[in-house]
């Protein structure tokens, strides 16, 4: 299959370190409790009902895009959505996340994770990207599609919901390293084919949500994650669209990261962006990385530290390669009014390269 043509908009080329007109700017969980129009939308029913009705996400995801303005839309949906649709037993409880009802244990839960068929199983997810491209086409607004790294998805399987120490994790990986790989090529097998189908109809960045990889050694990174993480983006490449790699307290990890296939790796706030783009190493953008607890303080707090990331994102002395997002995803308490400021300041002082 030949690559689809993407299209040409700022965040398309500051992925791939072109010029551009201005910095790009989007934020995690742009869609979501922050937003009025959100809640009078989706209203008290379940995320994966919401997920599942197609005109609903399309209209969830753009409502970020008309309130902000930002450069880019992202699907709304879950990176549990795969798992949960091949029915291994996975819902997302409100005010907690993903929980599993019988978590993954031993070689037999291998037979519970059947293959994506993304026709079959998750029409919704292709309708809603085709519905908002419609919207968005020649508006030089990008679609963001995703799916949960490997490792973040098989988290909540073993663990049977969020978790601080991963314990589970931790001790499957390191006392089965066989059965740990026969997961990771299952849910790489899940991501690729859930990426392949959201390209195919219509979004023109994808990101890999790798949220709770911060919490691994180096070591641990590069045996049992790092490996899987590679695969998924090779399993997309052919079809020729920039990619981004995101997770959260991964600064001792960023130089693995930048090995793994990515376009452009994300940082969270706790590494300045010029440090990260050293860790990282050439030939990468990056995205990042405003404190998200910022964006609910006083608006010239708020605009001091959206300066300090915009100054650092160009450190590289480019000026390009910059994304400018937050450094994990907003805040249900954030203020809209300080986060469509947030937009206003990047694309008024990031000038045309």
């Amino acid at each position: 299959m030949k690559p689809r043509a993407v299209a040409d908009t700022d965040l398309v080329r500051a992925c791939c370190r072109q010029p551009v007109s201005r910095t790009p700017v989007w934020f995690m969980r742009q869609a979501g409790r922050s937003l009025p129009e959100y809640r009078a939308a989706r209203g008290e029913g379940s995320i994966l009902s919401a997920i599942g009705d197609a005109a609903l996400a399309a209209e969830l995801t753009l409502q970020p895009v008309r309130r902000y303005g930002v450069d880019a839309a992202i699907l709304f949906s879950d990176i549990v959505v795969p798992v949960h649709a091949i029915g291994f037993g996975v819902d997302v409880e409100p005010g907690r996340g993903p929980v599993v009802a019988s978590p993954f244990r031993s070689a037999h839960d291998l037979e519970r994770l059947r293959p994506l068929e993304p026709e079959a199983d998750v029409p919704y997810v292709a309708e809603a990207v085709r519905l908002v491209s419609k919207e968005l086409d020649g508006s030089g607004v990008a679609l963001i599609g995703f799916a949960g790294a490997p490792f973040t998805v098989a988290s909540y399987l073993i663990e049977g919901g969020p978790s601080r120490t991963f314990t589970l994790v931790k001790s499957l990986m390191h006392s089965d390293p066989d059965l740990w790989d026969l997961l990771m090529a299952r849910l790489v097998a899940l991501a690729v084919a859930s990426l392949r189908s959201q390209i195919q109809a219509g979004v023109q960045v994808v990101q890999l949500f790798d949220s709770w990889a911060g919490a691994l050694s180096p070591g641990e990174y590069a045996r049992f994650v790092l490996p899987a993480t590679r695969a998924v983006f090779e399993g997309i490449a052919d079809l020729g669209v920039p990619t981004i790699l995101f997770g959260v307290g991964t600064g001792e990890l960023l130089g693995l990261m930048g090995t793994a296939g990515s376009d452009v790796v994300g940082v969270d706030w706790r590494v300045p962006l010029h440090e990260a783009r050293a860790r990282i190493g050439p030939g990468h953008a990056v995205q990042g990385n405003l404190d998200p607890a910022l964006c609910v303080g006083p608006w010239p707090m708020v605009e001091r530290a959206t300066r300090a990331v915009l100054s650092s994102g160009k450190a590289d002395g480019s000026g390009t390669g910059h994304v400018f997002n937050l450094g994990h995803g907003v805040l249900p308490e954030s203020d809209v009014g300080i986060l469509g400021a947030v937009v206003d300041l990047v694309h008024a002082e990031s000038t045309e390269e």
